[in-house]
């Protein structure tokens, strides 16, 4: 598959190389149109099967990735591949693992770490990443 999300569609961040990913919660139904061609699913627990290609981070509610060379890695690939495919990253609400996640995005896109919190919440949610703990990891994010 080589389409990219149309930038009206709900949950789309651009970031500023033109990629665009859908962020959103898995606890709500799966918004209509195009599925994603590829999926993060950041949860606890495994998620379930779908029928587009995804990942599984390990990482529990407003906690951290249990695996962060893991996480920095899948972000690398969910960045690359969506700069020609429907990818998503998705957690149980959409909030504070999306946002954070989202937002280490960001910095792998070439957002200062200082300001990719205040990107995520502007482009996507005013409520994404929602811990003091999630918002020091996109800061040292850039980092490592």
């Amino acid at each position: 598959m080589s389409e990219s999300w149309s930038s009206t569609a709900a949950g789309v961040i651009r970031f500023p190389s033109g990629a665009m990913i859908r962020g959103r919660g898995l606890r709500h139904p799966l918004p209509s149109g195009p599925v994603p061609s590829f999926a993060v699913h950041l949860l606890g627990n495994r998620p379930p099967v779908t029928e587009w290609e995804s990942r599984w981070l390990r990482w529990p509610d407003f906690l951290l990735p249990k695996d962060r060379a893991e996480a920095r890695s899948l972000f690398r690939e969910a960045l690359r591949r969506a700069a020609h495919e429907r990818v998503e990253v998705a957690c149980g609400g959409g909030r504070g693992r999306t946002g954070t996640a989202l937002a280490c995005i960001a910095v792998l896109d070439g957002v200062p770490p200082d300001e990719a919190v205040a990107y995520v919440r502007r482009h996507y949610s005013p409520r994404a990443v929602e811990t003091p703990w999630q918002r020091r990891f996109v800061a040292r994010f850039g980092q490592e």
